[in-house]
């Protein structure tokens, strides 16, 4: 198998992983990465949709207990329902309005130009609502409204467009609904686990017919990466915001934004940004 095929399945396996739980868009990262090397995997972004798998069994494996605790005890524990009516609910609005511009969201908003812009401006409205002081309630996943829940689940619908990042629009979202920092990322994470399962078995359903095994080393590569690499967000990340709140993150997508639309302008339609 080819070496740079290989270190191209680490690279990107170790992005995803990295980025997917925290507001700097793991899509964006994807996208520009995967054009700057030149990555040529499976056809049909099979290999970036499977990864997602990955980061997905992170989440469940370090809220396992949680989880099952729900499972088991949904009809018969309040709270346990309540927090799966929750997610359900927030899970909704990027469902329906996903199924119904997937097409349009695939061929048009997956293009550098668009992360890059996107990036920048999500970055700003970090800061602002990080330096807004919002007063957060004392409310829990268990605690929160059905109609709050749905409201977080449109913020989330915004990450529909490459570079706004699904967790930075989630947690941000549920910031400016009153939500506490710990519950916000809390929420995102969960929330993650039916958006993003959803998203990768839809993907994968359209892109049925140009499934093979021949890349089945490729894809599990990239699937075992992204999945350590998550986990290790996944355990810290909490800590890390707890300390230094989400202002890095938004320089960061600054920066990135930035210096990526330097390079397209220099490049243009023929460099490695170009898709």
């Amino acid at each position: 198998m080819d070496q740079a095929l290989l270190l191209g399945a680490l690279l990107l396996g170790l992005i995803e992983g990295l980025t997917e739980f925290i507001p700097v868009s793991s899509t964006g990262h994807l996208i520009l990465i995967v054009n700057i090397i030149g990555f040529e995997g499976p056809p049909g972004k099979v290999f970036e949709i499977v990864i997602q798998l990955g980061a997905i069994l992170a989440v469940c494996w370090v809220y396992r207990e949680r989880l099952l605790n729900v499972a088991f005890s949904l009809f018969s524990d309040p709270k346990s329902f309540a927090f799966a009516r929750n997610i359900v609910l927030a899970f909704l609005p990027a469902a329906v309005l996903g199924v119904m511009f997937h097409s349009f969201i695939k061929s048009v908003l997956f293009d550098p130009w668009v992360v890059s812009v996107a990036l920048i401006v999500g970055g700003i409205l970090i800061i602002i609502i990080e330096r807004s002081r919002l007063e957060a309630k004392p409310i829990t996943i268990e605690t929160m409204s059905p109609l709050l829940a749905i409201k977080v689940g449109f913020c989330q619908a915004l990450a529909m467009i490459p570079g706004v990042s699904r967790s930075g629009a989630t947690i941000m979202g549920g910031l400016l609904l009153g939500l506490e920092r710990r519950v916000a990322t809390e929420f995102s994470f969960f929330l993650a686990i039916p958006t993003m399962l959803g998203a990768t078995v839809y993907d994968l359903y359209k892109n049925r017919d140009v499934l093979s095994f021949d890349d089945v080393g490729v894809i599990a590569l990239g699937f075992i990466t992204a999945f350590l690499a998550a986990l290790l967000v996944v355990r810290t990340v909490i800590a890390f915001i707890s300390r230094h709140g989400f202002v890095p993150f938004a320089w960061y997508r600054i920066a990135l934004g930035a210096l990526m639309l330097v390079l397209l302008t220099l490049w243009g339609t023929t460099g490695p940004l170009a898709g």
